[in-house]
């Protein structure tokens, strides 16, 4: 996978991690809340690796 799929994938991560912390915000679902919180740093994550991979490939 190339580092613009990772960062993309990442950004899309991200949003829905946002999303699923403020609908669990609005519920008061701590369930929800802490799924939302994990899937953000998974996109943080995947955007990383996207960074390096791009990074490497540079002359």
């Amino acid at each position: 996978m190339s580092g613009t799929k990772d960062k993309a994938k990442g950004l899309a991560n991200e949003a829905v991690g946002n999303i699923k912390q403020g609908v669990g915000k609005v519920t008061d679902n701590d369930k929800l809340r802490a799924e939302g919180k994990a899937q953000e740093v998974k996109g943080e994550a995947q955007q990383k690796v996207g960074d390096v991979k791009d990074a490497v490939k540079k002359p």
